[in-house]
């Protein structure tokens, strides 16, 4: 499976200039094979270590491969290991809308991936619904390319949604410094709250990007209706009127608004954008504005 079955070619030729950047990576003390993006640093060679299948060739050091036939790359003190920790919704509730929702988390997560990991970064990339459902973790460079491809085109939007275990399952296995993006319709009733509690981190930048489908923001519903959660069967019947429907965009407003405010307290990110909004401005308007890539 490649990229380009989710993601257009095109759109992936304009991925290979972009960059992800965190303002929170740690300087020091903190050696990797990211090169640093700020002018005027040292480049002092500091140490080697055993290459791996994906690391970056041009970091080799062919001497070191002349005397013992051996691979080893070159890390520099002025270097950073970014990591890139993208967690995307693959609860039942996922599936729903036209275009679904999940299949527009699918394509923004494989264009962070892809970003992350063609530039050396050290990528992590997690589905989630009744907790961490498929992990890739610790990935690095292009070689990835087609796992990370396959992980997203295969994965199937089922299962109830626990937000807060999930987070706790990441934060758990995490390291180092960089950003975590997460990509959900955050309609999770035990709330966001202490899930996205556990993401916030001095040494992490947090980026919430709320995916909602067009039948949620703007619903095209009339009559008496039975209306059953895809995640726990729970039904309730209604009759839709136009004070109903006004009654629940306000809802759906206040909600969304809660989130984002939530956020922006804590430093965060928080956008919120429809299943049938192109990946591509998101990627190449929004979040470049925002600052997460360059």
């Amino acid at each position: 499976m490649k990229i380009t079955d989710l993601l257009s070619s095109d759109f992936v030729a304009r991925l290979d200039a972009l960059d992800i950047l965190s303002r929170k990576v740690l300087q020091g003390k903190l050696h990797g094979e990211r090169r640093a993006k700020k002018r005027g640093q040292s480049v002092e060679f500091a140490d080697h270590r055993p290459y791996v299948a994906g690391d970056d060739l041009r970091f080799v050091d062919w001497n070191i491969y002349g005397r013992l036939e051996q691979l080893f790359l070159k890390l520099f003190l002025a270097e950073q290991d970014l990591s890139v920790q993208v967690m995307f919704d693959t609860s039942a509730s996922a599936a729903f809308g036209d275009p679904p929702k999940d299949l527009a988390g699918r394509k923004l997560a494989a264009a962070l991936a892809y970003v992350g990991l063609v530039n050396n970064n050290r990528v992590t990339i997690s589905s989630f619904a009744d907790g961490v459902v498929r992990q890739l973790p610790n990935m690095r460079g292009r070689a990835y390319v087609p796992q990370m491809a396959e992980m997203l085109l295969t994965a199937r939007a089922e299962g109830l949604s626990h937000f807060e275990k999930a987070c706790r399952q990441i934060v758990a296995n995490r390291g180092g410094s960089g950003v975590v993006v997460v990509v959900s319709d955050f309609l999770f009733k035990e709330g966001f709250e202490s899930g996205l509690r556990r993401l916030i981190s001095d040494r992490y930048e947090l980026y919430v990007i709320q995916m909602l489908c067009p039948q949620e923001l703007e619903p095209e519903l009339t009559g008496d209706l039975k209306l059953v959660d895809v995640e726990d069967g729970d039904a309730a019947e209604i009759t839709v009127s136009g004070a109903l429907m006004r009654y629940y965009k306000r809802n759906l407003n206040a909600y969304c608004n809660e989130l984002k405010a939530f956020c922006t307290r804590r430093g965060a990110l928080y956008a919120l954008t429809s299943s049938a909004d192109p990946v591509e401005g998101l990627v190449l308007n929004y979040l470049r504005r925002q600052g997460l890539l360059r």
